[in-house]
């Protein structure tokens, strides 16, 4: 049986015009899962009996479970047990401006970045659509409030698991679903270049973040494998193809890392790649691990380096620190409770 978090609205409508009946069924199905929170499908009461019965036998509407829950200053570090026993995390942030859940996309990760927790997990499998989208259900039901954002960049690479993703997306920013609005989402890429191309297709108006961390591929190579296949350069020709198709502003990612990237020079690489382009840099501060070498940049060096790009024209933040005490890194969570 499927489950009935993993269909899109569009999928439901399919699903019932198969059947011979009217396609807004699938609204009704929406509004019950996702306006009154009612996962009984005998209980859908303005759909027929003997609808509910092939539904019934066709769909199934059980939940991942929340098996941790670690609390911080203005966050909360989820880990997830799924119906086959792995393993999955996310996060939610408070920020000034409304609650952010920062969900994965796989179990275990194959793009084995150097510095990410996650990279030392290997992709066990892609999640499917409902058990990313029951992330954010549950995580709703246990804070008892509206989340207003989601970012897709925890344990996994999101444009490895593509089709799941966007009907993720879809079922998310559904008006009759958890309706969030699509510039309420982001979605991070460690740089899958024909993936980038395929999704600026799409005209999903979602945000795109590029995890780049590195401006020079001596540097990136040294810290992310994917470089070898999809480098510096070819990455940002993908990236302004987006923009220019979508003109749509795009977020580089870039974890700070104690002496490895952080210098004066690397920023003004950086500079001298994105000049002219429309994105925004967003400096992370790095979440240290025990398994990692890797060290966090001092904030002198980061000062320095938000500096350079300032002067540069670059528009540049730096991203408020979370969960450092929570095991918030990605994967943090996971990796210790194996």
């Amino acid at each position: 049986m499927k489950n009935l978090f993993g269909f899109t609205k569009e999928m439901l409508e399919e699903y019932f015009i198969d059947m011979g009946e009217k396609k807004y069924k699938a609204t009704q199905v929406f509004e019950w899962l996702y306006r009154h929170n009612e996962y009984d499908i005998s209980k859908f009461s303005n759909i027929k009996k003997e609808i509910l019965i092939k539904m019934q036998n066709d769909f199934t509407t059980e939940f991942i479970n929340i098996e941790k829950v670690l609390e911080g200053s203005d966050v909360k570090k989820f880990l997830f047990r799924l119906l086959d026993g792995e393993k999955i995390e996310a996060v939610l942030m408070e920020h000034n401006y409304g609650l952010s859940v920062c969900v994965s996309s796989q179990v275990g990760c194959n793009m084995g970045c150097k510095f990410c927790e996650s990279g030392r997990l290997k992709k066990v499998r892609n999640l499917e659509a409902y058990e990313i989208a029951q992330q954010i259900l549950l995580i709703q039901k246990y804070i008892n409030k509206r989340i207003d954002s989601v970012v897709v960049m925890g344990i996994g690479e999101p444009f490895d698991n593509y089709d799941n993703i966007i009907k993720f997306i879809k079922i998310i920013n559904d008006s009759y679903g958890l309706a969030i609005g699509a510039r309420h989402i982001t979605v991070s890429t460690c740089g899958l270049v024909p993936k980038i191309d395929e999704f600026s297709d799409l005209n999903l108006q979602v945000n795109l973040a590029l995890s780049l961390h590195a401006a020079t591929d001596e540097v990136r190579n040294k810290i992310m494998p994917v470089n070898k296949v999809y480098n510096v350069d070819t990455v940002i020709a993908a990236i302004k193809r987006y923009i220019a198709k979508t003109n749509r502003r795009v977020t580089i990612e870039y974890v700070m890392l104690n002496m490895v990237n952080d210098s004066t020079e690397d920023a003004q690489e950086l500079a001298k790649l994105l000049k002219g382009m429309n994105v925004y840099v967003n400096l992370i501060p790095y979440n240290e691990t025990k398994n990692i070498e890797f060290s966090k940049s001092n904030k002198d060096r980061i000062n320095k380096f938000y500096d350079s790009l300032m002067k540069n024209g670059i528009n540049v933040t730096v991203r408020r620190e979370f969960g450092g005490n929570i095991k918030a890194a990605c994967g943090q969570l996971r990796s210790e409770s194996d």
